[in-house]
């Protein structure tokens, strides 16, 4: 399926266009805590930073004291004290 058709059925049936699109979602809530749906896999995980890849990019979350929570196939939880949430190609 074509890219232009894929958005065109998005937009009719009113879906989250990010969401079907395969794009990650990040919720900083606060500085303790951050939830990112639409995630590929856990690259690195340390104390200090997490990197995160997803189907676009990766997501690189520095801060100290980082823990994963919780993690499922559509979303995972991370807390600490988050300094930067960056994204790289």
């Amino acid at each position: 399926m074509k890219k232009n058709q894929k958005e065109k059925i998005i937009n009719s049936l009113e879906l989250p266009k990010d969401l079907m699109l395969g794009a990650a979602i990040v919720t900083a809530t606060g500085r303790h805590e951050v939830l990112i749906s639409n995630y590929k896999g856990i690259l690195e995980y340390e104390d200090s930073f997490i990197k995160i890849q997803t189907k676009n990019c990766r997501i690189l979350i520095s801060g100290s004291h980082l823990a994963i929570d919780y993690y499922t196939n559509e979303e995972m939880k991370i807390t600490g004290f988050l300094n930067t949430i960056q994204y790289e190609n």
